[in-house]
């Protein structure tokens, strides 16, 4: 029988409550930073901050039964929009990996449509037929992929401007798979290493399954980028929202350091809007305390709750490399990927967020959180990149200078940030 982790205090200090005044409007955040000196990070053989800032986009795409879940046999796909500097320079650049969470896989108009139908009207077998067709993998023929990997573009070219190369991975084959819990944590972090396994190949040697495999995302004409030695995969990070924010936390915990690829290290890791399991028996699968880590968490979101960060702060227990909890005040849980944002008419966007009866513009959690004003699809994504770009430029680039995390256009050093250095 499977049962709850408790949740116990974390050895942290606050070190500030304050507005951070961002050009897409005042977002207040709750901050809070573990005791500790933060890892420094050496960056011998490796770019700085690109001179242009130029950014381009390619995409693979290996098969939408490339890769085979390990706990089941199901299949799922192999395929990544990759953003890098236009100029990919002499040297090396850090490698960040993105993974989505949870969501419908097929962008099948009819059946969402006869969904909501159906759950108006509380008609359960229709509702689960029209569920079916909208979580399959691979979809019907004719039915688009719901390209899930493609809501953080936003973030990748943001990331790949400040030097890095960005890749978001799909995993719509997990999310239509039969694995729950823990397996479906541990599901997606063996989907991460075997991207960063085909990473490592490729810019070693310039072989691999990776190789001659890139296309341009619009019209799908082949597109030859060389990657070759231009990948520092000794300064890996990797991002994960949603049940993706578990598997990233599982994947980086120090229990399963041994399952990184050869030649591989994970330097920075960060959890957007975590879905943890609770009920989790073993803490040990989620403990990082090597590794650097970010959680993150909306007080609008409304389908992770408090627990997001709690849990986060129970696995990084005794880390000493740097931990950082941000509560982002007026955020949900959908703003962060942009296909499942109202603004992008896809199939499934929504608002997750709780409207404050009486008081437009404000919203609260499934919790009941103190109400906040909503922050907009764009305001909720510069604060995304805005501070996950702080955090891995910190600790994949060694940016511990204060203005080294100044935002591009000469805006102010995230206030948050700041005082964590300071403190330091």
């Amino acid at each position: 029988m499977m049962k709850r982790h408790k949740h116990t205090r974390t050895s942290a200090r606050l070190l500030g409550l304050s507005a951070a005044v961002l050009s897409a409007g005042a977002a207040a955040f709750t901050y809070t930073a573990a005791t500790g000196a933060a890892a420094q990070t050496e960056a011998a053989g490796r770019d700085a901050v690109p001179s242009s800032g130029a950014t381009r986009m390619v995409r693979y795409d290996l098969g939408n039964d490339a890769w085979r879940l390990p706990q089941t046999g199901e299949p799922g796909e192999l395929t990544g929009v990759v953003h890098y500097p236009a100029d990919l320079g002499a040297g090396r650049h850090p490698l960040i990996v993105m993974l989505h969470g949870l969501h419908d896989t097929c962008a099948d108009r009819k059946a969402d449509a006869a969904r909501t139908a159906a759950e108006h009207d509380g008609d359960d077998a229709a509702y689960e037929a029209a569920n079916a067709k909208l979580s399959a993998w691979p979809c019907a023929p004719g039915t688009l992929a719901l390209p899930n990997e493609r809501g953080y573009d936003y973030l990748g070219r943001e990331l790949a401007a400040q030097g890095f190369v960005v890749v978001s991975i799909g995993a719509n084959g997990i999310n239509a798979s039969s694995v729950t819990g823990d397996d479906n944590a541990a599901a997606r972090a063996d989907l991460i290493n075997r991207h960063l396994r085909m990473w490592q190949k490729l810019s070693s040697t310039g072989k691999g399954e990776l190789a001659g495999k890139f296309a341009d995302p619009a019209t799908g004409a082949a597109r030859r980028v060389d990657f070759t030695h231009h990948v520092d995969m000794r300064h890996v990070g990797i991002m994960g929202h949603s049940r993706a924010g578990a598997g990233v936390t599982w994947q980086a915990a120090d229990s399963h350091r041994g399952q990184w690829p050869k030649g591989v290290e994970v330097r920075a890791v960060a959890a957007v809007a975590p879905a943890y399991n609770v009920m989790t028996e073993d803490m040990s699968n989620y403990t990082i305390t090597k590794t650097p880590f970010a959680a993150f968490r909306g007080t609008c979101d409304g389908q992770v709750g408090g627990e997001a960060l709690w849990f986060a702060a129970d696995a990084a227990k005794g880390n000493r490399s740097g931990f950082y909890q941000f509560a982002i005040h007026g955020a949900n849980h959908n703003y962060f990927n942009t296909q499942w944002s109202p603004q992008s008419r896809q199939v499934a966007a929504s608002d997750d967020a709780t409207p404050v009866e009486g008081r437009p513009g404000q919203c609260t959690d499934r919790e009941g959180a103190a109400p906040a004003r909503q922050l907009t699809e764009p305001q909720q994504r510069h604060v995304a990149a805005t501070y996950l770009g702080a955090f891995f430029r910190r600790h994949l680039l060694g940016d511990t200078e204060p203005r080294l995390l100044a935002l591009h256009q000469g805006k102010p050093v995230p206030p948050v940030l700041q005082a964590d250095i300071n403190a330091g």
